[in-house]
């Protein structure tokens, strides 16, 4: 009987390629976890998580056949699943329901992308497009997405109206998605992120 769990990962795609559901299920095994704990860092909800996980593995399966054994399974298996967290971002700056269902698994701001947008080469476009808005608007941008302080903070700090501080934020977002065109990724995550929190 095949010991598949001490093949490599390599050894193993080349087996998934042809059909092999051991070898899919090992692979399974061997990254669910690491999967759940990335996605989970990202998107702050099991249901999602779990929805993702799925997904990911099933377009795993239906396109076995275009695996290429020389790359590294790991890597390719962790940029998938965080191309589909970008899908959720920009699903969720169209779909309320999808809006709803982040904000209440939530529980910080967007910081750990932010972070990377600025360690990014997109950061230079993300600030000369953040440095066209309005004096008062960019005011409130910066102290809600960057700073991630809340509308209270921003609230009292300003002397503005929570309202005000939501119409700022929608409105810079439907500037910086038109600045940002095409937008790189990380852009859209964090602009995503500003309708989610402006709701």
């Amino acid at each position: 009987m095949t010991n598949y769990h001490i093949k490599t990962d390599q050894e193993l795609t080349g087996l998934l390629r042809v059909g092999d559901e051991s070898a899919f299920l090992e692979l399974y095994n061997r990254y669910k976890f690491r999967i759940t704990g990335n996605l989970m860092k990202l998107l702050k909800s099991e249901d999602l998580v779990e929805e993702l996980l799925q997904d990911l593995f099933l377009k795993l399966w239906d396109t076995k056949a275009q695996l290429d054994p020389d790359k590294s399974f790991r890597s390719y298996l962790f940029k998938i699943s965080e191309n589909m967290v970008m899908d959720v971002f920009r699903k969720a700056a169209r779909d309320k329901r999808m809006q709803v269902k982040l904000m209440s698994a939530q529980t910080e701001t967007y910081s750990h992308i932010e972070e990377k947008i600025f360690r990014d080469q997109d950061n230079s476009l993300l600030q000369q497009a953040i440095d066209k808005l309005p004096p008062q608007r960019k005011q409130v941008f910066m102290l809600c997405k960057i700073e991630g302080k809340s509308y209270k903070e921003v609230s009292e700090l300003l002397g503005i109206s929570a309202s005000t501080i939501n119409d700022h934020l929608l409105k810079a977002n439907r500037f910086l998605k038109k600045q940002l065109n095409p937008p790189s990724s990380f852009a859209v995550a964090i602009i995503a992120g500003a309708i989610l929190h402006g709701l």
